[in-house]
């Protein structure tokens, strides 16, 4: 039987980021993936989106389908939700694989981050990445995703639950990625984590910057082999 592997896709994602690895990974895992709540043309909750929210959904997905203890690899804001399953849940994860998770929430940096998320500011700087919200979500979908978003980030920003403090119980390995052109999380925030995690390594990918589709699928496909091959 293939180990379970969960893909986990972060803010603003879909399961459709994990196309061009998910079929070159099926051969060795048995892979999953889903949408978080108001992603990928699920309505979103009537709750405010939080990270809370989504650690549930996780957990219970792994629960709801006897895959425990399942190794995960979370993708920007799905990292930070497997880590925080790990933390509430310690049975349902095996090991955590992470890549632009970002762990520096201040108020400030929430703010930086919610000016690049109106409407039209994107349809204005980035038409390609409103084209691809739109496909991900749906036409009428991705603008109201667009400030749940900012509420998680700005909660996040007053109250953010991975700290050096509390990623010390995270008993599951992880490994943290981070490249070293990513101008949103930087290396030096992922220091500061790894360095408090009992069971933790660190990778920093050359010449990679924090979207998904930008990281080399080759280093990707072998650093998720590597690390979770138990």
């Amino acid at each position: 039987m293939k180990p379970a592997l969960i893909l986990l896709h972060g803010a603003l994602g879909a399961i459709q980021h994990f196309d061009s690895i998910a079929s070159v990974l099926e051969d060795q895992y048995d892979v999953h993936r889903f949408n978080l709540h108001g992603h990928g043309g699920t309505p979103l909750p009537e709750t405010p989106l939080r990270i809370e929210g989504f650690t549930a959904q996780l957990i219970d997905y792994i629960r709801q389908h006897h895959l425990a203890p399942a190794a995960v690899f979370g993708y920007s804001m799905g990292g930070y939700v497997a880590m925080q399953a790990a933390i509430q849940a310690p049975d349902t994860i095996a090991r955590i694989l992470t890549l632009g998770t970002k762990f520096d929430w201040t108020p400030d940096v929430a703010a930086k981050e919610a000016r690049q998320l109106n409407a039209d500011f994107l349809r204005d700087k980035a038409p390609a990445f409103v084209s691809q919200l739109a496909e991900f979500h749906g036409a009428a979908a991705w603008e109201p995703l667009l400030p749940a978003t900012v509420g998680l980030m700005e909660a996040l920003g007053e109250r953010p639950l991975l700290t050096p403090e509390t990623v010390a119980a995270v008993e599951a390995p992880v490994r943290l990625m981070v490249g070293d052109r990513d101008h949103m999380v930087s290396i030096e925030e992922t220091l500061g984590i790894f360095r408090n995690l009992p069971n933790g390594s660190m990778v920093v990918l050359p010449e990679t910057k924090h979207p998904i589709e930008k990281v080399n699928k080759a280093v990707l496909i072998w650093e998720i082999r590597s690390f979770m091959t138990l």
